[in-house]
């Protein structure tokens, strides 16, 4: 992933927020500003991921159309690589320009197999390279190039199906995940809202006695408690983190595929994490 003028911007903005809380913020607030920096210098990154593989899906359903077009070109009686020319015309979204670019270097008098390779090497699709390739070596073969097309495009279109089916078949996964992690949330910030303290009031009635040891009692309660806070914030954001790359896996096969699932949870964890904050003031 090359990094464009967006990222450095995202990242510019995110450190500006940082250096801000760091000298601004209080100690109970720097983690969670440091955190929205985080996710701002960071979120360029993951949409640019999104963006791609989604990019990647349209190429392969794209690429589907494409093969079973030629299928029936050649079928027909028309040589391969002037059904390819003939298709030139159509629109295949992101590929578009790929087809059109596979055409011009046959009408030049590029050979199909290598025209071929440079059509694999720009989609940058591993699906679709092994489908390119066995269509160049069928071509070089000489055999019935129109039955071997034709056992491509069944092959990717079984690859496809088989995909969206176990999408649909984990969906119900997915959600459970999500769910799990909201629960997960729910028993920290009750932890560190009610159990937490409630433990630290306890071991500090042995010290009331102490009249002249109260005050550095209460200090050392609060930056304890700071850093409890902080480090259950850490805590979700980590689990948020590994849990959303977990249900990419599982939903599509893919860890890229998990990123936007992981920026999700994230997310989700800094507006609940402000949001319990904010209204049960905690330290």
């Amino acid at each position: 992933m090359d990094i464009k003028k967006r990222h450095w911007i995202g990242i510019g903005v995110g450190l500006t927020i940082i250096l801000i809380g760091y000298f601004l913020a209080s100690d109970k607030n720097f983690p969670l500003v440091a955190g929205i920096g985080a996710l701002i210098g960071i979120g360029p990154f993951a949409l640019t991921i999104i963006k791609e593989v989604r990019k990647e899906s349209e190429k392969e359903e794209r690429f589907l159309e494409f093969a079973r077009n030629l299928v029936e070109s050649v079928k027909t009686g028309t040589p391969i690589s002037k059904s390819i020319i003939n298709m030139s015309n159509k629109d295949y979204g992101v590929l578009t320009p790929h087809v059109v670019k596979l055409a011009n270097q046959i009408s030049l008098g590029i050979s199909l197999n290598r025209a071929l390779e440079v059509f694999s090497k720009d989609v940058k699709n591993k699906s679709i390279e092994r489908s390119l390739t066995l269509i160049g070596q069928a071509e070089r073969a000489g055999g019935d190039i129109g039955e071997i097309l034709e056992s491509v495009a069944g092959a990717v279109s079984t690859s496809d199906k088989l995909k969206k089916e176990r999408k649909a078949a984990i969906s119900t996964l997915v959600i459970q995940g999500y769910i799990i992690f909201l629960v997960f949330i729910v028993i920290i910030l009750v932890m560190q809202f009610q159990i937490i303290p409630m433990v630290s009031g306890i071991s500090d009635t042995g010290a009331l006695g102490l009249a002249g040891l109260n005050v550095k009692a209460s200090a050392g309660e609060e930056v304890q408690q700071n850093q409890i806070s902080n480090a259950f914030l850490y805590l979700i954001i980590v689990q948020g983190f590994f849990t959303g790359l977990v249900i990419g896996k599982l939903s599509e096969g893919s860890l890229k595929a998990g990123v936007k699932h992981s920026f999700a949870l994230m997310f989700l964890s800094f507006l609940i994490s402000a949001a319990a904050s904010a209204l049960l003031g905690g330290g």
